[in-house]
């Protein structure tokens, strides 16, 4: 199983679950029993998704916070989809996301490999999308991707955080390409905006900056909802790091940990 997320606002038992070979599945008893979403299954698009480097993998369930029956889900490698109607029909969202290769560099279909969502706390129509490659943000809904790259070390990477309450916030971790999947120049940093990726800046305070070649895969970062909002990471190599004050410093709370894959926040009251 690659995405497990409740869906409180269908109901308090909800939950919906994606998977390997890439499928959405839908539970009302709080994960007792699921039914397959029948409409993504058959889409007929199915036939020409690619599996990614990590399989054909249904990943990241992002909930529309205003209207319950709009969804999107990201698949590597298919790209984002989306329903308006809870999943009765759905429609391909990757025009402005650049294929590589291909002939066409913005194709509306393709073999887009996207690798982690997220919605803009305060504007759910806009998106952000880390993608295999590229760095994007659409401001209607899915329906268009713009480039936000410009700035980073790197377009290639996996996790994406955007802050829980300040609107165009987000943050990546950019990693080398294909060939050396690690933070360029063996420095650990995660890059931050704060005007939807117009521009961008280096958060490193505590961070390891020699000998760094570290991996962190797309669910091994979040973000917490007090404030100041803490931010975690864990990486391949079994390190976890944590910020208190929004990324500004960072310190090391787990080493020799086994490759971390997830990692989720909760606040105990």
């Amino acid at each position: 199983m690659w995405a497990l997320e409740p869906a409180p606002s269908l109901g308090p038992g909800v939950v919906y679950a994606g998977v390997d070979p890439a499928a959405l599945y839908r539970s009302d008893d709080r994960g007792e029993t699921f039914r397959l979403n029948d409409a993504l299954f058959n889409h007929p698009h199915r036939a020409m998704w690619q599996p990614g480097f990590g399989g054909l993998c249904l990943h990241t369930i992002l909930f529309h916070p205003d209207d319950p029956m709009r969804m999107y889900v990201g698949i590597s490698a298919a790209g984002v989809y989306r329903t308006y109607d809870g999943g009765e029909s759905w429609s391909r969202c990757n025009r402005g996301v650049k294929l590589n290769p291909g002939v066409d560099p913005h194709p509306e279909f393709g073999s887009q490999c996207a690798h982690k969502m997220r919605l803009d706390p305060q504007n759910p129509a806009r998106i952000y999308l880390q993608n295999h490659p590229g760095v994007y943000r659409s401001d209607d809904g899915g329906d268009n991707w713009v480039s936000i790259a410009a700035g980073l070390p790197s377009d290639f990477g996996f996790p994406l955080v955007t802050h829980p309450r300040a609107t165009g916030t987000a943050y990546v971790i950019p990693l080398n390409r294909d060939d050396f999947r690690w933070t360029p120049d063996g420095a650990a940093k995660v890059w931050r905006t704060r005007d939807a990726g117009s521009t961008w800046e280096p958060l490193w305070k505590g961070l390891p900056q020699k000998h760094a070649y570290l991996t962190v895969l797309r669910d091994a970062f979040a973000a917490d909802p007090l404030e100041p909002a803490g931010l975690y990471f864990g990486t391949r190599g079994g390190q976890l790091f944590a910020s208190v004050d929004e990324g500004e410093s960072w310190r090391t709370i787990a080493d020799w940990l086994p490759p971390v894959l997830c990692v989720k926040t909760a606040v105990i009251t």
